[in-house]
């Protein structure tokens, strides 16, 4: 009963950190650009993920250094953190928080189709009908068949940007799942890579490396709980659980209290095309698993 609920501990705490993210990338992207957001908070998150191999309990495994899995690192590094926040960031610049929230959170949906061609996974007829009832969701999120000539083409880009971002996160996942190492080694030396092709990003796009109080705050807060210690958390959850598929599926409460701290936190008044698409885009992606778990 203890383990159950430290396990329970780690993850809820995971989902309230993660459910503040979209609100916190909103914010801060109101005075500081995507770019340098996208330098600092990797940075940040590096320190975190270098500070915990000291806490690692196998010494060999923590000292081991792999030149071939380090350069994996580096291809990994580059889809996660770069790629996928650097496009992300973008869509948020561009979009309300809680539109680019949910179409970002059609990664699950993005993952299968992956799964497809890189796997080699044949979807069964319920997976097929739950990424139907996902797009449907997709199209109620982004409102397109009400006004699909009203849209400014920067609204249009930034929803193309917010499910690019899930489609590199679901092939982030599919490689890193052939990474055998300790998850906070990889983690470690991926945000290593990620910050320093960030870094390279922030000096070709010659931006200023100043930040305000509110930039700064907003930094540390987002390279803390989004990227650096919420993930160490989730970790320890799966970890602890006797059994992971029933925790893993904790991870879709977040989108629902995200548009809560959206609409506290940033006034953005909360859409029912928001609500209806999220709760079609879970169904879709959860209801599957659901269904073939009781076969």
């Amino acid at each position: 009963m203890k383990k159950e609920k430290i396990t329970y501990l780690y993850a809820f705490s995971s989902i309230l950190f993660w459910s503040t993210s979209a609100a916190a990338f909103k914010i801060t992207l109101g005075s500081l650009n995507y770019i340098p957001l996208l330098f600092y908070t990797a940075v940040v998150s590096f320190l975190i993920f270098f500070i915990s191999l000291f806490f690692i309990k196998k010494n060999g495994e923590r000292r081991a250094f792999d030149l071939k899995s380090f350069f994996f690192s580096a291809l990994l590094g580059f889809l996660n953190p770069f790629l996928y926040y650097f496009i992300l960031f973008k869509a948020y610049s561009l979009l309300s928080a809680q539109k680019a929230m949910a179409l970002n959170y059609t990664w699950p949906l993005a993952l299968t189709l992956l799964s497809i061609p890189l796997l080699k996974q044949k979807p069964s007829r319920s997976v097929v009908l739950g990424m139907v009832v996902s797009f449907l969701g997709v199209l109620i999120i982004a409102n397109i068949w009400n006004s699909p000539w009203s849209l400014r083409p920067q609204e249009f880009f930034g929803m193309i940007l917010a499910l690019i971002s899930s489609l590199i996160w679901g092939l982030y996942w599919i490689l890193n799942m052939k990474d055998q190492r300790d998850d906070r080694v990889k983690l470690c030396q991926n945000f290593f890579w990620g910050a320093l092709y960030a870094g390279i990003a922030l000096n070709l796009s010659h931006l200023p490396l100043v930040m305000d109080l509110k930039s700064l705050l907003g930094t540390l807060y987002i390279g803390t709980f989004e990227m650096g210690v919420t993930f160490i958390l989730w970790l320890k959850a799966l970890k602890f659980s006797s059994n992971t598929s029933q925790v893993g599926r904790l991870i879709f409460v977040t989108p629902f209290v995200s548009l809560i701290w959206i609409s506290f936190l940033t006034g953005e008044g909360i859409q029912m095309t928001s609500i209806v698409g999220l709760i079609l885009v879970v169904l879709g992606i959860v209801g599957p698993n659901i269904l073939e778990s009781k076969k």
